[in-house]
C-alpha cells in the first residue's frame, strides 16, 4: 500500500514561508482524500488542511486560512502544503495522512484517516 514520507520542514523566521511535501512510494493513495495535521507536545493533534482526491475540494482550520494552501499532484503521488506568513504558533510537527482509497472526499475530522507519515518538524522563530 505504500508509505507516506514528509519533507520540507525546517527553521524559519516569522513571516517567512515553507513548502511541505508528502510523497507516497506507490499510487495507492491517488484516490484518497488526504490531509495535513500538526502536533505540539502536550496538545491534541490538530488537522490543518484537507483535500479531496481530485484536488477540487479543500478546507482549512480557521487559524491558517489565507496563509496556507494545500495541493496535490497525483501524477507524482505527492501532497503539498504551502505555508506563508508563518507565525511562531505554527511551530509543530506536521504530518500528512490519507483516507482509505475508497474514500476520496476531503475531511476536517480527526478521525477517518487510516494512513500516516512520520512527520516533519516546522519551527518558526519570532
Amino acid at each position: 500500500q505504500g508509505q507516506l514520507v514528509e519533507s520540507g520542514g525546517g527553521l524559519v523566521q516569522a513571516g517567512g514561508s515553507l513548502r511541505l511535501s508528502c510523497t507516497a512510494s506507490t499510487d495507492f493513495f491517488t484516490t484518497s482524500g488526504m490531509g495535513w495535521f500538526r502536533q505540539v507536545p502536550g496538545k491534541e493533534r490538530e488537522i490543518v488542511a484537507t483535500i479531496s482526491w481530485t484536488g477540487l475540494s479543500t478546507d482549512y482550520v480557521d487559524s491558517v486560512k489565507g496563509r496556507f494552501t494545500i495541493s496535490r499532484d497525483n501524477t507524482k503521488n505527492s501532497l503539498y502544503l504551502q505555508m506563508d506568513s508563518l507565525k511562531p504558533e505554527d511551530t509543530a510537527i506536521y504530518v500528512c495522512a490519507a483516507r482509505s482509497p475508497t474514500v476520496g472526499s476531503a475531511w476536517m475530522g480527526a478521525g477517518g484517516y487510516d494512513y500516516w507519515g512520520q512527520g516533519t518538524q516546522v519551527t518558526v522563530s519570532s
